[in-house]
């Protein structure tokens, strides 16, 4: 048990993104205090069936604290990254989204 005063502060500071990446395998979003962080494109299910054209057309959204794919209607919070949250689509909405795709 620790006794006294608290000192530190718990609050985590989250970065907001500089750049983002998007390839055929991965999402690397690099964050203004110097830290990159790349995760699968499987996390991301839309991104996984969009074009490369869809992929790259990205805005830095929220302030700068998530990226959003207009094209898509994807949206991917920093926290959420740097927490190792994947999409959390039901396999419903993903499915109805691929059937308006073709």
């Amino acid at each position: 048990m620790m006794l006294g005063t608290h000192s530190a502060d718990n609050r985590i500071a989250i970065p907001k993104v500089t750049s983002v990446t998007v390839s055929h395998d991965s999402l690397s979003v690099d964050l203004e205090d110097g830290r990159s962080v790349s995760v699968p494109i499987g996390w991301y299910p839309r991104l996984t069936h969009a074009t490369q054209a869809e992929r790259d057309n990205f805005e830095i959204a929220g302030a700068g604290y998530g990226i959003h794919w207009p094209a898509l209607d994807e949206d991917i919070g920093v926290e959420g990254l740097l927490l190792g949250k994947k999409s959390s689509e039901s396999l419903a909405s993903l499915k109805r989204w691929l059937d308006s795709r073709t």
